[in-house]
């Protein structure tokens, strides 16, 4: 694919997101360049990447962010390895924009110390978003209440929903001083005031740090990144860590460069007959979401999380009968695990998982592979062409459970959650429409967006 390819085509980036709603919002961000890209859902073969010739970011979804250090240790080399074989002169470790890891689950740092292992240091950090209201100033994250929203800006240790995440709370809004947690690797930040003016570029090589924070908090910090993340990349293939502020920044400095032209506007996709929907997320913001569905038009239903949790078979046959049952009598369907943190069926969950001999953290594995079989099944018996998976951890596991090979961007929908088309051999799921979302994603009428296209 990388040999034989003209100046206007060669590729420019490739991705390990590290959940899959991560992995769509890069796609977003390429779309908004006008550089065409695409996410398969596992490493692709030389034969795949023959298939989708022309595309200038390749991407793979991956689920690292609800994994252990010791998977990672065990599946990222390899995955890091083949993007490293594409070619691309930046290699990019995807994050969440809001940064959310532990040592235990998730690591950002024995991510990057593996990429470390294959690429070298230094190692660039961007995780500011300034079209998602993500902001690093001084190494220090804050974050919006939620993603695109114009609500009020929050320390990431004080945002009403990250430093309460029921597996991954932030408590340190001080980046270096949140992965220094995760890594023995030397942390350091490189500010404002350094990326200002001449000389930036030796200034950011002179600093003693294999691991290097930069702020991003807007037009300015985001194309100074973009500028040295492609001086960078001049010189040697790079791996760099963080959210989609890596491709924003580095697109933007390209387009200013005139190295890539003004894109056009992406346009909507415009309506759908009826969307099944379904939420594996306990954020405050989803239930919003699933409030204004039910007051709305559509039909809600409450999983049987207990019976798909001991008795997934017949659960999940019934769960997608209960769908496309309701789908028949509205244009919308909400399969939900729970209606916001302080549900009691969480509670109930997590009996059921300590009964069948699982911990809380199994969950979002657990009920994920479940309800993306259940969507699977749904899907099939009502031809619906236009979907949401909600929940970032759980739509990881979910995803797969769909048979599809590659997403690319479709159309706008919200900030970090576009609309993608799917390949798959299913010929029942090849072009499904689908909206990959974190829980922090969209306003409350989101749904009815979806059914509308904009």
């Amino acid at each position: 694919m990388t040999n034989n390819q003209s100046r206007d085509d060669k590729l420019l980036l490739s991705f390990y997101g590290d959940d899959v709603t991560g992995s769509t919002d890069v796609l977003e961000a390429a779309a908004l360049a006008g550089v065409p890209a695409i996410l398969f859902l596992a490493p692709p073969t030389a034969e795949q990447l023959q298939r989708y010739r022309g595309v200038r970011v390749v991407g793979v979804a991956g689920d690292s962010r609800s994994r252990t250090p010791a998977w990672m240790q065990a599946n990222l080399p390899n995955v890091f390895q083949a993007l490293k074989a594409v070619g691309a002169p930046v290699v990019h470790y995807k994050t969440c924009s809001t940064f959310d890891s532990s040592p235990d689950t998730g690591s950002i740092g024995r991510a990057i110390d593996i990429g470390i292992d294959g690429f070298g240091t230094p190692v660039p950090v961007v995780v500011g978003v300034v079209p998602h209201r993500r902001f690093v100033v001084f190494s220090t994250l804050f974050a919006a209440g939620h993603v695109g929203g114009t609500r009020e800006v929050y320390r990431i240790d004080r945002h009403p929903t990250m430093s309460r995440h029921p597996i991954t709370p932030m408590d340190e809004a001080d980046l270096r001083l949140h992965l220094g947690k995760q890594t023995a690797r030397p942390i350091a930040g490189f500010d404002q005031c350094q990326m200002s003016g001449d000389g930036f570029a030796a200034r950011f090589a002179e600093l003693d740090a294999d691991i290097v924070i930069l702020d991003t908090f807007d037009a300015a910090t985001t194309r100074r990144c973009g500028e040295l993340l492609a001086q960078l990349a001049a010189q040697r293939q790079i791996f760099v860590a963080g959210s989609s502020g890596v491709e924003y920044a580095y697109f933007d400095y390209l387009m200013a460069a005139g190295i890539l032209p003004t894109p056009a506007v992406p346009r909507p996709c415009g309506p759908a007959d009826k969307i099944i929907a379904v939420y594996g997320s306990c954020s405050p913001v989803s239930a919003k979401q699933i409030e204004w569905a039910e007051n709305n038009g559509m039909t809600v239903i409450a999983a049987d999380t207990v019976a798909l949790v001991e008795d997934a078979d017949a659960a999940e046959m019934a769960c997608a009968k209960q769908m496309a049952a309701a789908l028949s009598q509205s244009r919308g369907v909400v399969l939900c695990t729970a209606r916001g943190p302080n549900d009691p069926s969480i509670a109930r969950t997590r009996a059921a998982l300590e009964r069948t001999g699982h911990s809380a953290h199994d969950s979002s594995q657990l009920l994920g592979i479940r309800l993306g079989r259940v969507m699977k099944r749904a899907i099939e018996r009502t031809g619906t062409r236009r979907a949401v998976l909600a929940g970032g951890d759980s739509s990881s596991h979910a995803i797969p459970q769909l048979d599809i090979e590659a997403l690319e961007y479709a159309g706008p929908m919200v900030s970090g959650a576009p609309l993608c088309r799917a390949y798959a051999k299913n010929p029942r799921l090849d072009g499904l429409e689908i909206v990959l979302k974190g829980g922090q994603a969209g306003e409350p009428d989101f749904l009815g967006r979806l059914i509308a296209g904009h």
